[in-house]
């Protein structure tokens, strides 16, 4: 038993410690520079493991590695300027990373009369990356959520989509994450996603089946424990009226 304590406490203590690495990080991001000062480098937090995250130059030359290993000539002219240019894509790619979602949904609105339906945003589309093989998926996400007494900017709940979007997913986390995140950053009544997209993986390599859409959905609350409300939000996100 003193073992499963320690182990739990463990885990606690190294969850806390990676919150607090982020929510520095996330403050420095955040910080204005001084009048006339160039703005501040982008700071990382380490790695989970607690190693420093590899440089900028290395990050070049594993792109170089990896034309090569492709059987490409690094040193074509063509491909001089392509290593800066793939670790440039990247910062914008997997920017979710550098990004808060509870940071985000802490400002809430409580002008909304009498207002006690649910809140729905559909095609939100956005673009995330496999884990699995780091291709692309692309498509869109359905979001509803039933506010209690306060309600959110429409415009957080698509930047949540793309917090989580752009970092090395899966459907179904993605699915997990943002609804997580609505459900513990709005502490509504429900929360409702439906993603349906489109995966490279499966398009362009593999089995090659293109124009295959892949559907992952999850409910809190009233949504889950009431399938009048799903049936509701299903026919008003597929409803083109």
């Amino acid at each position: 038993m003193d073992a499963v304590v320690k182990l739990f406490k463990a885990q606690a203590e190294n969850e806390e410690r990676e919150r607090q690495l982020k929510a520095k990080a996330a403050a420095a991001l955040r910080a204005p520079a001084p009048d006339g000062a160039p703005a501040a480098p982008k700071v990382h937090p380490p790695l989970a493991d607690g190693s420093p995250r590899p440089t900028r130059a290395q990050a070049e030359a594993a792109v170089k590695t990896l034309l090569a290993y492709i059987g490409e000539d690094p040193a074509r002219e063509g491909l001089l300027d392509t290593p800066k240019r793939v670790v440039k894509a990247y910062d914008e790619l997997f920017s979710g990373y550098g990004e808060d979602a509870d940071a985000l949904l802490d400002r809430t609105f409580g002008e909304i009369g009498t207002f006690d339906d649910f809140v729905l945003v559909r095609d939100i589309p956005f673009h995330s990356h496999c884990e699995h093989h780091m291709v692309p998926f692309v498509g869109k996400a359905h979001i509803a959520y039933f506010p209690v007494e306060r309600v959110v900017g429409l415009s957080k709940i698509a930047r949540v989509v793309d917090i989580f979007a752009r970092r090395l997913q899966t459907q179904e986390h993605l699915t997990s994450q943002i609804t997580n995140a609505l459900d513990e950053g709005l502490r509504p009544r429900g929360v409702a996603v439906m993603i349906e997209a489109e995966h490279m993986c499966m398009s362009m390599r593999g089995i090659t089946k293109q124009g295959v859409s892949t559907l992952t959905t999850q409910f809190t609350g009233v949504f889950r424990d009431d399938p009048a409300e799903q049936v509701r939000f299903i026919t008003l996100v597929r409803s083109k009226g």
